[in-house]
């Protein structure tokens, strides 16, 4: 599996699937679809869901002081077209 460092930069991202976990400094994004089949194909990607998931969880666990909340960028603010 690639080396996946959650929280320690804005670059990494893994595709499982159609499952994509993308790095942030302050949040880790999971979004598509992932079909587990009962094959050896979905054991290896059962397997490394878990060990990406295990290591957001341990990351977590010991990364020191959590915030109750990361605060959320606020939504781009809507102008007018200049050229309509």
């Amino acid at each position: 599996m690639m080396n996946f460092s959650p929280f320690r930069n804005e670059t990494d991202a893994i595709t499982l699937g159609g499952l994509t976990i993308e790095n942030r400094e302050d949040r880790v994004a999971v979004y598509g679809t992932l079909a587990i089949t009962r094959d050896r194909a979905g054991l290896q990607a059962a397997k490394v869901l878990k060990e990406t998931v295990d290591r957001i969880v341990k990351e977590l666990e010991t990364g020191g002081d959590l915030p109750v909340v990361v605060a959320s960028a606020e939504p781009p603010a809507k102008v007018k077209n200049p050229f309509a």
